[in-house]
């Protein structure tokens, strides 16, 4: 299916297919993924194994689907999005699949890991950068409404998976996401069309340009690579993503087991993640928008900000509607960081190679995503209780707060094209 065969009916920009596309590629992939929660104790019963070595499982794939974003990005610059996204939503449905053919607990580990890592890391960067050159004025809000779908997946799949499980057993339940996942996201993921330039489009569906033509691509400004990645702002990026990242994720793994701990029946526990996605999905609406009028940059740091806050309230609850209101707040937070941070890569670096940017940025994810869960876990099975990683990942958020600040404080090293609507 090539960019001039993807037809359209006369009024409606192409640009929010290619949102739309994002969307259900990211609904796919990384509901799927935060289904794991809801797997959790089902795979420890199986296996006999600890909280901490199941917790591995979820910190090995998370590790490759951010960190695996700095090949993918690239090869999108290169080869289109598209193709990557396909052959992602393709790996996470075979690797679901294997998951649920494991006999042992390392087999789970490398089929989820590796299937899952590999298939949402192939996918996420080139769609999410694609979107981006799509947009200009209305970048925050085209951004928030694509992984919106992140959101959105993490509220309606993990109670799927609960249900699957419940009615199917796990293995079975990993078979049916599988087949959702290489059906539904492969097939959605091949609306994506990197460019409007190919289309003789320009971006945010405003006239072309005299020049532009139909099927002819043009060459994005922004910096190079080499260039953006001594620039301070890129540092300062980097250095805050890795700090925020350590405890970030640490609610999508261990709030389930949490509420259990504390006696919260295992419907309302499950539905937990369910609320995390809504207030993601909020967060994602409603701030990708705001960001675009109020700066994208400071908007950023106020993520960190009220990451850092929820979850350092979250180490005094134990009620089913405390930790519902603190699963809603960490939610609008952590969509809203997600939502913001591409377009805050495009405004200070460009277009040109977008992809390969935020794909490198998200090895600093990557990073605190595989050890953060799992710490966590191995913490829990030798003290007993989750405060002092929680207080860890509030104090996280904070650092990534102040050095977000500092650098943002910094003389910039390049323009920044489009910080503000």
């Amino acid at each position: 299916m090539s960019g001039r065969a993807a037809h359209v009916r006369p009024g409606i920009f192409y640009g929010w297919v290619v949102v739309a596309a994002a969307f259900a590629v990211m609904f796919v992939g990384f509901g799927s993924a935060y289904t794991f929660s809801t797997f959790l104790k089902p795979l420890q019963a199986e296996f006999a194994a600890s909280r901490g070595s199941v917790s591995l499982v979820f910190s090995l794939a998370g590790f490759l689907y951010f960190g695996f974003g700095v090949v993918s990005g690239p090869l999108a610059d290169r080869w289109g999005a598209r193709r990557l996204a396909v052959a992602g939503m393709l790996m996470t449905g075979l690797g679901l699949a294997a998951a649920g053919a494991a006999r042992t607990l390392p087999e789970v580990c490398l089929a989820y890991g590796l299937g899952v890592g590999l298939g949402i890391g192939t996918s996420y960067v080139p769609a999410i950068g694609a979107v981006q050159r799509w947009f200009t004025r209305r970048r925050g809000l085209a951004s928030g409404l694509a992984v919106s779908g992140i959101g959105v997946g993490t509220l309606v799949m993990p109670p799927c998976a609960a249900a699957l499980i419940e009615a199917l057993g796990w293995r079975e339940a990993y078979l049916a996401l599988g087949a959702f996942a290489a059906i539904i996201g492969a097939g959605m993921a091949f609306l994506i069309i990197d460019d409007p330039h190919s289309r003789g489009l320009a971006p945010d569906g405003d006239p072309p340009a005299p020049r532009a033509q139909p099927g002819v691509a043009q060459r994005a400004a922004g910096m190079t690579v080499r260039d953006a990645v001594r620039t301070r702002q890129f540092l300062g990026l980097y250095a805050a993503c890795l700090a925020c990242s350590f405890g970030v994720f640490m609610p999508f793994v261990h709030l389930v087991p949490y509420a259990l701990d504390h006696g919260v029946p295992q419907p309302s526990a499950v539905m937990l993640l369910g609320v995390i996605g809504i207030g993601s999905t909020a967060g994602r609406f409603a701030i990708g928008g705001l960001a675009d009028r109020m700066g994208r940059l400071q908007s950023l740091l106020l993520m960190f900000v009220g990451m850092a806050l929820t979850l350092a309230a979250w180490a005094a609850l134990d009620e089913a509607w405390e930790l519902a209101a603190f699963a809603f707040a960490f939610g609008v937070f952590y969509g809203g960081w997600v939502a913001v941070l591409p377009a805050v890569v495009m405004d200070c670096f460009g277009g040109r190679n977008i992809g390969a940017l935020i794909g490198l940025l998200y090895t600093s994810v990557a990073v605190g995503t595989l050890i953060g869960p799992s710490a966590a876990g191995f913490a829990y099975d030798i003290g007993g209780s989750y405060t002092l990683p929680v207080l860890a990942s509030a104090g996280a958020n904070l650092l990534a707060a102040t050095i977000l600040a500092a650098a943002s404080r910094a003389r910039p090293d390049a323009p920044q094209p489009a910080a503000k609507a």
